[in-house]
Protein backbone atom coordinates (compact mmCIF):
# COMPACT_ATOMS: atom_id res chain seq x y z
CA UNK A 1 0.00 0.00 0.00
CA UNK A 2 2.80 2.58 0.71
CA UNK A 3 5.76 3.52 -0.30
CA UNK A 4 9.44 4.33 0.43
CA UNK A 5 10.17 8.26 0.44
CA UNK A 6 12.46 10.39 0.78
CA UNK A 7 12.89 13.92 2.69
CA UNK A 8 15.15 16.92 3.70
CA UNK A 9 16.45 16.53 7.26
CA UNK A 10 18.63 19.64 8.10
CA UNK A 11 20.69 20.01 5.09
CA UNK A 12 20.41 16.16 4.03
CA UNK A 13 18.69 13.32 3.03
CA UNK A 14 16.81 10.84 5.57
CA UNK A 15 13.85 7.94 4.09
CA UNK A 16 10.71 6.49 5.51
CA UNK A 17 7.72 4.37 4.57
CA UNK A 18 4.59 6.60 3.87
CA UNK A 19 1.10 5.13 3.71
CA UNK A 20 -1.90 7.01 2.81
CA UNK A 21 -5.44 6.24 3.17
CA UNK A 22 -7.39 5.28 0.04
CA UNK A 23 -9.66 8.57 0.62
CA UNK A 24 -6.32 10.00 -0.27
CA UNK A 25 -6.09 12.08 2.51
CA UNK A 26 -6.25 12.08 6.57
CA UNK A 27 -4.50 13.34 9.73
CA UNK A 28 -0.92 12.98 9.66
CA UNK A 29 0.48 10.23 11.89
CA UNK A 30 4.69 9.69 12.25
CA UNK A 31 4.92 6.00 13.59
CA UNK A 32 8.50 4.88 15.38
CA UNK A 33 10.19 2.07 15.23
CA UNK A 34 11.37 -0.64 17.39
CA UNK A 35 14.99 -1.78 17.88
CA UNK A 36 15.20 -4.35 15.33
CA UNK A 37 14.75 -1.47 12.64
CA UNK A 38 12.31 -0.12 10.04
CA UNK A 39 11.27 -4.27 9.52
CA UNK A 40 7.79 -5.45 7.23
CA UNK A 41 6.26 -5.45 10.90
CA UNK A 42 6.21 -1.60 11.04
CA UNK A 43 5.36 -1.37 7.73
CA UNK A 44 2.45 -2.87 7.93
CA UNK A 45 1.04 -0.81 10.95
CA UNK A 46 1.46 2.22 8.73
CA UNK A 47 -0.81 0.07 6.18
CA UNK A 48 -3.59 -0.88 9.23
CA UNK A 49 -3.07 2.91 10.17
CA UNK A 50 -3.56 4.22 6.56
CA UNK A 51 -6.84 1.56 6.40
CA UNK A 52 -8.16 3.61 9.24
CA UNK A 53 -7.98 6.89 7.81
CA UNK A 54 -4.49 8.44 8.50
CA UNK A 55 -1.43 9.54 6.47
CA UNK A 56 1.51 7.57 8.73
CA UNK A 57 4.85 7.80 7.80
CA UNK A 58 7.62 5.54 9.00
CA UNK A 59 11.13 7.35 9.24
CA UNK A 60 14.15 4.72 8.68
CA UNK A 61 16.00 5.84 11.99
CA UNK A 62 19.21 2.98 11.40
CA UNK A 63 19.17 3.91 7.59
CA UNK A 64 18.63 0.24 6.21
CA UNK A 65 19.69 -1.40 8.95
CA UNK A 66 17.44 -4.30 10.13
CA UNK A 67 17.75 -6.76 12.10
CA UNK A 68 16.03 -9.97 14.20
CA UNK A 69 18.89 -10.76 16.78
CA UNK A 70 18.21 -8.91 20.08
CA UNK A 71 21.94 -8.75 20.93
CA UNK A 72 22.19 -6.40 17.39
CA UNK A 73 19.67 -4.93 17.96
CA UNK A 74 20.14 -3.55 21.87
CA UNK A 75 23.57 -2.06 19.99
CA UNK A 76 21.70 -0.45 17.39
CA UNK A 77 19.77 1.31 19.66
CA UNK A 78 22.07 2.27 22.16
CA UNK A 79 24.61 3.55 19.09
CA UNK A 80 21.91 6.14 17.36
CA UNK A 81 23.10 9.18 17.37
CA UNK A 82 20.43 11.06 19.19
CA UNK A 83 21.07 14.49 17.91
CA UNK A 84 20.88 13.09 14.26
CA UNK A 85 17.70 10.96 15.00
CA UNK A 86 16.22 14.32 16.35
CA UNK A 87 17.06 15.96 13.06
CA UNK A 88 15.50 13.54 11.12
CA UNK A 89 12.39 13.43 13.47
CA UNK A 90 12.11 17.33 12.96
CA UNK A 91 12.08 16.38 9.15
CA UNK A 92 10.03 13.83 9.28
CA UNK A 93 7.23 16.24 11.44
CA UNK A 94 7.96 19.13 8.44
CA UNK A 95 7.64 16.69 5.81
CA UNK A 96 4.04 15.15 7.02
CA UNK A 97 2.77 18.85 8.01
CA UNK A 98 3.35 19.93 4.49
CA UNK A 99 2.10 16.49 2.58
CA UNK A 100 -1.05 17.51 0.07
CA UNK A 101 -2.38 14.46 1.62
CA UNK A 102 -2.34 15.41 5.24
CA UNK A 103 -5.19 17.35 6.63
CA UNK A 104 -5.30 19.36 9.94
CA UNK A 105 -2.61 21.13 10.78
CA UNK A 106 -1.24 19.31 13.54
CA UNK A 107 0.00 16.03 13.86
CA UNK A 108 0.37 12.33 15.89
CA UNK A 109 2.97 10.35 16.91
CA UNK A 110 2.77 6.69 17.96
CA UNK A 111 6.18 4.31 18.71
CA UNK A 112 6.74 0.92 20.12
CA UNK A 113 9.27 0.05 22.05
CA UNK A 114 12.34 2.60 21.97
CA UNK A 115 10.02 4.07 18.85
CA UNK A 116 7.58 4.69 22.01
CA UNK A 117 10.64 6.75 24.32
CA UNK A 118 11.17 8.96 21.02
CA UNK A 119 7.46 9.17 20.46
CA UNK A 120 7.68 11.04 23.71
CA UNK A 121 11.04 12.74 22.88
CA UNK A 122 9.30 14.12 19.98
CA UNK A 123 6.04 15.13 21.55
CA UNK A 124 8.51 17.33 24.00
CA UNK A 125 10.09 18.63 21.54
CA UNK A 126 7.71 19.92 18.53
CA UNK A 127 4.73 20.83 21.07
CA UNK A 128 3.51 23.46 18.52
CA UNK A 129 3.47 20.27 15.56
CA UNK A 130 2.06 17.62 18.26
CA UNK A 131 -1.16 17.34 19.27
CA UNK A 132 -1.26 13.20 20.53
CA UNK A 133 1.17 10.50 21.39
CA UNK A 134 0.94 7.07 21.82
CA UNK A 135 3.80 5.10 22.97
CA UNK A 136 3.49 1.37 23.26
CA UNK A 137 5.14 -0.08 25.96
CA UNK A 138 8.44 2.41 25.23
CA UNK A 139 10.00 4.79 27.38
CA UNK A 140 13.47 6.05 27.19
CA UNK A 141 16.42 3.95 27.36
CA UNK A 142 19.16 6.75 26.79
CA UNK A 143 19.73 8.78 30.21
CA UNK A 144 21.17 11.80 28.44
CA UNK A 145 18.01 11.70 26.31
CA UNK A 146 15.21 13.33 28.85
CA UNK A 147 13.10 15.79 27.49
CA UNK A 148 12.14 19.19 28.89
CA UNK A 149 8.81 17.43 30.39
CA UNK A 150 7.09 20.65 30.78
CA UNK A 151 7.54 21.51 27.15
CA UNK A 152 4.71 18.81 26.17
CA UNK A 153 1.68 19.88 25.39
CA UNK A 154 0.05 16.80 23.78
CA UNK A 155 -2.04 14.17 25.43
CA UNK A 156 -0.71 10.87 25.71
CA UNK A 157 -2.21 7.59 25.86
CA UNK A 158 0.63 5.03 27.34
CA UNK A 159 -0.08 1.23 26.75
CA UNK A 160 1.99 -1.04 29.17
CA UNK A 161 2.70 -4.30 29.68
CA UNK A 162 2.36 -5.65 32.73
CA UNK A 163 5.12 -8.23 32.50
CA UNK A 164 7.44 -5.91 30.86
CA UNK A 165 10.83 -6.15 32.26
CA UNK A 166 12.24 -3.57 29.95
CA UNK A 167 10.06 -0.55 30.71
CA UNK A 168 8.20 -2.20 33.65
CA UNK A 169 5.04 -1.01 35.02
CA UNK A 170 6.95 0.75 38.16
CA UNK A 171 8.98 2.88 35.68
CA UNK A 172 5.52 4.15 33.91
CA UNK A 173 3.78 4.78 36.60
CA UNK A 174 6.59 6.81 37.86
CA UNK A 175 6.32 8.88 34.51
CA UNK A 176 2.60 9.04 34.66
CA UNK A 177 2.60 10.12 38.34
CA UNK A 178 5.37 13.23 36.78
CA UNK A 179 3.37 14.07 34.14
CA UNK A 180 0.47 14.32 36.36
CA UNK A 181 2.08 16.48 38.94
CA UNK A 182 3.33 18.73 35.53
CA UNK A 183 -0.64 19.24 34.92
CA UNK A 184 -0.17 17.23 31.60
CA UNK A 185 -2.92 14.96 30.51
CA UNK A 186 -1.95 11.18 30.55
CA UNK A 187 -3.58 7.99 30.39
CA UNK A 188 -1.84 4.88 31.63
CA UNK A 189 -3.74 1.70 30.32
CA UNK A 190 -1.62 -1.59 32.12
CA UNK A 191 -2.06 -4.81 30.27
CA UNK A 192 -1.71 -7.44 33.00
CA UNK A 193 -0.87 -10.55 31.35
CA UNK A 194 1.17 -9.34 28.46
CA UNK A 195 4.68 -8.86 27.67
CA UNK A 196 6.80 -6.40 26.47
CA UNK A 197 5.89 -6.08 22.41
CA UNK A 198 2.91 -7.94 22.58
CA UNK A 199 1.35 -5.92 19.49
CA UNK A 200 4.25 -7.23 17.49
CA UNK A 201 2.45 -10.30 15.18
CA UNK A 202 5.99 -11.18 14.19
CA UNK A 203 6.84 -12.50 17.25
CA UNK A 204 4.41 -15.22 18.04
CA UNK A 205 6.40 -15.90 21.48
CA UNK A 206 5.25 -13.11 22.95
CA UNK A 207 2.54 -11.32 20.91
CA UNK A 208 -0.45 -11.04 22.53
CA UNK A 209 -3.84 -11.19 20.09
CA UNK A 210 -6.78 -9.95 23.29
CA UNK A 211 -4.26 -6.72 24.77
CA UNK A 212 -3.38 -5.85 21.21
CA UNK A 213 -7.25 -5.33 20.03
CA UNK A 214 -7.76 -3.75 22.37
CA UNK A 215 -4.84 -1.15 22.26
CA UNK A 216 -5.20 -0.77 18.74
CA UNK A 217 -8.83 -0.07 19.45
CA UNK A 218 -8.14 2.56 21.87
CA UNK A 219 -5.44 4.05 19.99
CA UNK A 220 -7.34 4.64 16.88
CA UNK A 221 -9.79 6.20 18.99
CA UNK A 222 -7.82 8.30 20.83
CA UNK A 223 -5.91 9.51 17.27
CA UNK A 224 -8.94 10.38 15.45
CA UNK A 225 -10.26 12.28 18.58
CA UNK A 226 -7.10 14.52 18.97
CA UNK A 227 -6.23 14.59 15.23
CA UNK A 228 -9.93 14.78 13.46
Amino acid sequence: MGDLVEFASNGRSASGYLAVPQSGSGPGLVVLQEWWGLVPHITDVCDRFADEGFVALAPDLFHGETTTEPDEAGKLMMALNLDQAGRELAGAVTFLSGHDAVSGERLGVTGFCMGGGLALVLACQQPDAIAACVPWYGLIPWPDAQPDWSSLRAPVLMHVAGRDEFFTPDAARQLEAKLTDLGKDVELVLYDDADHAFFNDTRPAVHHPTASAGAWARTVEFLHRNLG
